[in-house]
């Protein structure tokens, strides 16, 4: 292994550990504020802050995967090292955002308002509520696209540990909203959106102010460079085009389930969501450290040091959640019974199936990332957005039929299945990406440990009575079979070897010290 790539692997390990310090602080937080929060809400108003407060989420998705297009352009031009123009790169994108934002507030203030207003399934006397909720989760929105070529720059310049420290700020923000919602005789609906909007438009401000202090090169200076522009445009618009998809899927499945059954369905959807947001923070927190490394390999031209990079990252996201995910999926009934107390109807099975969705959902991050890093994704966001799609009209028929809720999330569940193998079918057309390779490497190793890790824990879980020691005893072999297959067969030879190596000088590092 040469110096670089030695390197490159400490600093992905380094930024890894910082990001999960600060997963870990935020899960705990925001696992806490949920129980509270739907005490003091009510299933019905927690359900409506959900599907409609649930436009902060849709448009963090979107500003999300924005962020994913800068930081690639971004990282790129730090990939090129001399030649790189980060400054002009970074004035263009700040530009291209503001106009978006300002685009996006005309289109949320006008047939957004209406959707709301006249299509969705709300108690009459919540209406004033539902509006107040919708103009905070839109002003959150404007502040969070603006700052999105701010958030880029960190994560291109892996200054990761930025991250863990504003989010300890964000948590303690979040632990005073619980407090005054305690306190205040306002209703607690308005005051939870506009305090939770405060809040994240305060951290938006903050990592702006950071990034324009720590970059030199992050500094706008309102000039425009029209070859970048036009680059950044093409890039932007489709990647858009393909995080709106996903967006209407998710928030799209929701209101759905709002004009059908109501808030108190999306109250269940919710929690299940609060889950799902604390599992995949591993996976995410692991991928966003990598993502960097991956563009500024294809940058380089180090096609095959980008590919290990995608199938490690791949193979270790879908390990990583599936250790998380199993012993949640096997007791989920006594976890949110222990969380919650008082657990919604269908949140049980709606936690299941989000969470099988997200294991699949897992090993699609680096495929992204790589797509990203080549820039060729016109035709990849109209086949797989478009694919993404068919979950609403899918999603519609079933519900139609008279079915239950949860099989609209299985209409997800299918969907993304279906993608996964989209994706790679893309990537092989516009790069020329090692499909057979990626089969043998990552879906054959990991497909034993699936296989092979639920079968003791679920036949304990039959066997044994309910209980607190039972559930223990199953969340521990859970988590202990999934370790033990993913360690002989869900890794290779050299990255056991690795491990093995890491365990040994941790051992004689202890005995020295005693």
């Amino acid at each position: 292994m040469n110096s670089d790539s030695q390197s490159n692997n400490k600093r992905i390990a380094r930024n890894t550990v910082m990001l999960y310090i600060r997963m870990f602080f935020t899960m705990a937080i925001a696992l806490y504020a949920s129980r509270v929060v739907l005490a003091i809400l009510g299933a019905v108003d927690y359900g409506i802050y959900n599907v409609v407060g649930g436009f902060v989420t849709m448009f963090s998705m979107i500003s999300g995967a924005m962020t994913t297009a800068t930081q690639r352009f971004i990282s790129f031009e730090i990939g090129k090292g001399e030649e790189g123009n980060v400054k002009t790169m970074f004035s263009t994108a700040v530009i291209i955002h503001i106009v978006l934002a300002l685009i996006i507030l005309l289109l949320a203030e006008t047939l957004g308002l209406w959707f709301v207003n006249t299509q969705m399934n709300f108690p009459e006397e919540r209406y004033t509520a539902v509006n107040w909720v919708y103009q905070f989760s839109v002003a959150t929105f404007i502040v969070n696209v603006i700052c999105v070529p701010y958030n880029a720059a960190i994560v291109a310049y892996e200054k990761m540990t930025a991250f863990a420290y504003v989010s300890i700020i964000d948590a303690v923000l979040k632990l005073l909203i619980l407090y005054l919602l305690c306190l205040s005789s306002i209703d607690s609906l308005i005051l939870y959106s506009a305090l939770l909007a405060m809040v994240t438009i305060t951290i938006s401000l903050i990592y702006g102010g950071y990034c324009t202090i720590k970059f030199s090169e992050c500094r706008c200076n309102w000039q425009m460079s029209p070859h970048n522009r036009n680059k950044m445009l093409s890039f932007v618009s489709w990647n858009l085009i393909g995080s709106l998809a996903g967006v209407l899927r998710e928030q799209g499945v929701n209101v759905l389930l709002n004009i059908f059954f109501g808030a108190a369905v999306n109250a269940a959807r919710g929690i299940a969501y609060q889950v799902l947001g604390a599992v995949k923070g591993f996976v995410s927190n692991f991928q966003l450290a990598m993502n960097p490394q991956i563009v500024k390999s294809y940058a380089a031209e180090e096609k095959e040091n980008m590919y290990n990079i995608v199938f490690r990252g791949s193979r270790f996201s879908f390990l990583l959640v599936l250790t998380m995910a199993l012993p949640i999926i096997i007791e989920a009934p006594i976890i949110l019974q222990l969380w919650l107390k008082d657990v919604p109807d269908y949140t049980v099975v709606f936690l299941r199936l989000v969470l099988i969705t997200a294991i699949i959902s897992s090993l699609s991050g680096t495929l992204i990332t790589a797509m990203h890093a080549s820039g060729k994704v016109r035709d990849y966001q109209i086949v797989v957005g478009s694919i993404s799609l068919m979950t609403l009209p899918f999603a519609y028929i079933l519900l139609k039929l008279g079915l239950e809720p949860q099989y609209a999330l299985v209409a997800g569940l299918i969907i993304e299945f279906i993608d996964l193998f989209a994706r790679m079918y893309m990537l092989k057309r516009s790069i020329d990406f090692p499909v057979k390779s990626f089969i043998r490497n990552v879906l054959l190793k990991v497909l034993p440990v699936v296989i092979i890790s639920p079968l003791l824990p679920v036949y304990m879980s039959v066997s044994l009575d309910n209980g607190i020691i039972s559930f223990l005893i199953i969340c521990i072999i859970s988590v202990l079979a999934t370790l033990i297959f993913s360690f002989w067969l869900g890794i290779t030879s050299n990255e056991r070897q690795f491990f093995l190596n890491k365990v040994i000088i941790l051992v004689n590092r202890v005995k020295k010290n005693d």
